[in-house]
């Protein structure tokens, strides 16, 4: 049976060489830092911030002396719900949602004046969202917030870079934030406000379907009054024809019979019913009757 040798009976120079192989793994091992994809690393070196930051991948840094600290530089987003009250007092909750990323360069000098993304966001990008928020939609009207909401958007936008610029140029670090996107997520209103839009809506659909009733009524009266229009021109366009018809056709008819006197007797046989002529005794010169000749015209 071994016996179990003990730290105090090991010899000095087994000892020694323990500690100096563990001082040398320590060592080895806070001598160098691995920078993850997608972030900086920022040296501290005994707790001063140097400018220049570290890229991605491998790098030297003095042991027990140069502490690396990581920050993302990928796009990220922050979301903010913020109660405010519109152009004609309707209060409104609007959710907006703001897309940025740390500019990698400048990222030693931001976290130095600043801090880490979550103190940037908690302390600069919510309250640039929620000022920009109620500054833009005191601007507007409930409905125009609804019905012109891409505007509202874009003046959001513009709003919240102005702030986060304005606040980095007084920290003198402009630049340091990218404002990618800013989205309005939801707009949210009192349920007073909500039946108010429905009944409006509502209203306004029954005015237009009587007013389009009122339109086909009207066209369909307008169509009828050009279709009998039409159809009096067109009786009185053909009265007319046929009564220049007439009118010519007698026209020529008197021509005939003052050019040709013996047509009057062609007439006159025409007009005869087949009866022979009565003599008239009432006088003493017995007289034609020229009514028995010519017959009844009716």
């Amino acid at each position: 049976m071994s016996q179990q040798i003990s730290f105090q009976q090991m010899p000095i120079k087994t000892i020694g060489a323990i500690l100096l192989v563990g001082l040398v793994l320590l060592l080895g091992q806070s001598a160098f830092v691995i920078v993850d994809a997608g972030h900086v690393g920022v040296v501290k070196r005994l707790g001063a911030v140097q400018t220049m930051p570290l890229s991605e991948g491998f790098h030297l840094k003095f042991p027990f002396i140069d502490d690396v600290i990581q920050l993302d530089v990928r796009l990220r987003k922050v979301s903010n719900d913020s109660i405010s009250a519109s152009k004609d007092l309707q209060t409104v909750r609007t959710e907006v949602s703001v897309q940025y990323s740390l500019t990698g360069e400048m990222a030693p000098i931001s976290f130095q004046r600043i801090g880490i993304r979550q103190v940037i966001e908690a302390t600069l990008i919510e309250p640039a969202i929620q000022e920009s928020v109620k500054s833009v939609t005191a601007l507007y009207t409930a409905e125009q917030l609804i019905t012109q909401r891409e505007r509202v958007k874009l003046t959001i936008h513009d709003e919240v870079e102005k702030f986060i610029e304005l606040t980095l140029e007084r920290k003198e670090v402009s630049g340091a934030i990218s404002i990618a996107n800013v989205a309005i997520t939801d707009f949210a209103f009192s349920p007073e406000f909500n039946r108010a839009i429905e009944m409006k809506v509502k209203a306004e659909q029954e005015a237009l379907q009587a007013k389009n009733e009122k339109t086909r009524r009207v066209t369909q009266a307008e169509a009828a009054a050009v279709e009998k229009q039409l159809a009096a021109e067109a009786e009185a366009f053909q009265i007319t024809v046929e009564s220049k018809a007439r009118a010519d056709a007698i026209k020529r008819e008197a021509a005939a019979l003052k050019g040709n006197p013996a047509l009057i007797q062609l007439r006159m046989a025409e007009k005869w019913d087949g009866k022979l002529p009565v003599l008239s005794s009432g006088s003493t010169i017995p007289m034609l009757d020229v009514s028995t000749i010519m017959g009844s015209s009716k």
